[in-house]
């Protein structure tokens, strides 16, 4: 991304279905958001909305297949409202985006996680999912490993929650009678500066107690959901959907995914923030998985990144002449480009 700072830190968020008793997903399918992370992450697990409850996050620490958190100017609310530029941002804090999106998305599970590596300050790169330069823009290839990343990011991350979600519980025993534990963090302190040992509650929320149950990924759908810069993660997956084939457990798993969702999305590269490649958009269109394009005026109409509005254009119109459900919609079109519009397709998608 061009001329703005933030744009270059987008979180990514991941949306795992609730699964009830004798129940797979939800509403037919289930959602995730954005990806990230290969070693040591932390990440944010809000639950599900219930009746007349009050959203709950929770702050988990060190997640095995993550990297720690460096300096992202989207960061954790209280962290954002201390910085000297980015407290004007701070609606956009990691707790108020999974809130906006556990609203759009009701009876899943939300994982916030953020790139693994900042250049500047300002530049997201996704090391770990794709091959980028100092910049953070992408160099596609067909084996750098994101589905496997994914995959085993997702493993131990539900992992982790259930045992900071029923740390005296019996995981198994709750499935069967569909007992509920309280949102509780496990951590004492963690590396990205937030407090330990105490509930992390979602902005603008009270700290009232949520029961629901532990996330399992037996029987789990997902819908991937990709934000400014955290789009060229799944751009990747795209490059590497043949092979990943091969491998039994992707395979499995990338049968699990149900939409895709590419929101605004854009790059410092001058190429490829939308995948045009006849053969990589034809294996893509034969998994049957539904696709959805949001964007705005920002990126779409910006003059100086002409290319962006062509591609968009080009990855819709290929991807239904291979049949492929999909569909498109531009926001804010009749407004002047505008970074908040940027930030606002959370809100509108």
């Amino acid at each position: 991304m061009l001329g703005f700072g933030l744009l270059r830190s987008p979180q990514l968020l991941l949306l795992l279905p609730q699964l009830g008793i004798g129940v797979a997903a939800f509403n037919s399918q289930a959602r995730t958001m954005n990806l990230g992370g290969s070693s040591s992450r932390s990440g944010a697990l809000c639950s599900p909305s219930a009746e007349r409850r009050r959203q709950q996050c929770v702050q988990l620490s060190a997640v095995p297949g993550a990297d720690p958190q460096r300096g992202n100017e989207l960061n954790y609310h209280d962290i954002m409202t201390r910085h000297p530029e980015n407290y004007q941002w701070e609606n956009w804090s990691l707790e108020n985006v999974a809130t906006i999106l556990a609203h759009r998305f009701p009876n899943s599970y939300i994982w916030v996680i953020k790139c693994s590596r900042m250049h500047l300050h300002k530049f997201s790169c996704y090391d770990n999912f794709v091959k980028s330069n100092m910049f953070g823009a992408p160099e596609h290839n067909t084996d750098f490993g994101a589905f496997k990343h994914l995959y085993t990011l997702l493993v131990n991350a539900f992992n982790l929650s259930q045992k900071s979600l029923l740390p005296k519980k019996n995981v198994k025993d709750l499935n069967k009678d569909a007992k509920a534990s309280n949102c509780r963090s496990s951590s004492s302190h963690t590396t990205n500066g937030c407090r330990g040992e105490k509930e992390r509650t979602c902005e603008k929320f009270d700290e009232s107690a949520m029961s629901f149950y532990p996330p399992s990924l037996n029987g789990a759908s997902f819908t991937l959901i990709g934000f400014s810069k955290g789009c060229v993660v799944l751009n990747q997956l795209l490059f590497e959907l043949k092979e990943a084939k091969k491998d039994r457990n992707i395979d499995a798993f990338i049968k699990s995914i149900k939409t895709m969702y590419w929101l605004d999305g854009g790059h410092s590269g001058g190429s490829n923030t939308w995948i045009t490649y006849p053969e990589v958009l034809k294996e893509f269109a034969q998994t049957g998985i539904i696709v959805h394009t949001h964007v705005t005026p920002y990126q779409v109409h910006d003059p100086m990144r002409s290319w962006i509005g062509k591609e968009h254009k080009k990855f819709v119109q290929i991807l239904g002449d291979f049949g492929m459900q999909v569909t498109s919609q531009i926001h804010f079109a009749n407004e002047a480009p505008s970074i908040e519009n940027h930030f606002r397709v959370h809100e509108v998608f």
